[in-house]
């Protein structure tokens, strides 16, 4: 299996994951020319930004670790385009959060970072 496969297999584990949590699903894999949201879900008030990450080793490191400044960056550009397009108001309350895989195990970071 090529690496977006592995990603999408991934992705759709992520989602599950999430929605057995409460969240609602409301597209994966958004690409726009600024950039890609692996989920955009909705989590009570909060329209939910998510980035997942998976290791398929230790010495690869930990997945929650993996969205630095330049990644956290461009999915904040992203996500202002999708509110944009979508004619949502800026003043949606949004949230940034991390889903790492890691070992066949999830972690969940709730706002991971901020706009």
């Amino acid at each position: 299996m090529n690496k977006r496969g592995i990603g999408t297999r991934f992705e759709q584990l992520a989602a599950r994951y999430l929605e057995e949590r409460g969240y609602r699903i409301l597209e994966t894999n958004y690409r726009c020319r600024k950039g890609e949201i692996d989920i955009v879900a909705r989590d009570g008030i909060y329209l939910v930004f998510c980035e997942v990450k998976y290791r398929t080793d230790e010495e690869a490191g930990d997945p929650m670790e993996a969205v630095g400044g330049r990644k956290q960056a461009r999915i904040i550009h992203t996500a202002r385009y999708y509110l944009l397009s979508h004619g949502l108001p800026e003043e949606t309350p949004c949230r940034f959060d991390v889903v790492g895989i890691a070992k066949g195990h999830m972690t969940l970071m709730k706002n991971a970072f901020e706009s």
